[in-house]
């Protein structure tokens, strides 16, 4: 592995651990040449499957989207990377075991998936998120939104 700091490719792993119900390992390395420390991830090479917009288009899942989207929600919330890196291979795996059969999933069963878990982990995050996925056209959209959250 190529050191980001000084380029060298000699370098030891100084911790590994699995993630992604063993999907995935994340590996702490230490460059030999000048001791700089940084993370790696590993991960199954799949067969990706195809993501329906709503529009009937459909293109190859693609996880930095998904990733993008929920760090725009946890924007200037009180989460690690990690906790959303989590967050995000569990949508990820989730999707992967819904779309087994077809090797399609639409973006609504995603968008729900991702409502769920905000849902449970932050309400800001999970109003930030609706109101794009739901596409909000009125300030009346809004309100029942935060109307729905405040009585459950």
């Amino acid at each position: 592995m190529r050191c980001p700091h000084c380029g060298t490719i000699e370098d030891k792993v100084i911790e590994s651990r699995s993630l992604a119900n063993g999907d995935a390992v994340r590996r702490r390395r230490e460059c030999i040449s000048c001791n700089y420390r940084f993370t790696s991830y590993e991960k199954i090479d799949e067969r990706q499957f195809m993501v329906v917009k709503r529009d009937n288009r459909r293109e190859p899942f693609d996880r930095i989207k998904l990733e993008r989207g929920v760090v725009r929600a946890l924007e200037k919330r009180p989460f690690s990377q990690m906790q959303i890196e989590n967050l995000v291979n569990e949508i990820e795996d989730e999707t992967a075991i819904l779309s087994k059969g077809s090797r399609e999933i639409s973006t609504s069963v995603i968008g729900d998936l991702v409502l769920e878990r905000l849902g449970k982990l932050d309400k800001v995050a999970y109003i930030r998120f609706a109101s794009v996925y739901k596409q909000f056209n009125n300030l009346d959209e809004f309100i029942a939104i935060i109307e729905e959250i405040k009585n459950n």
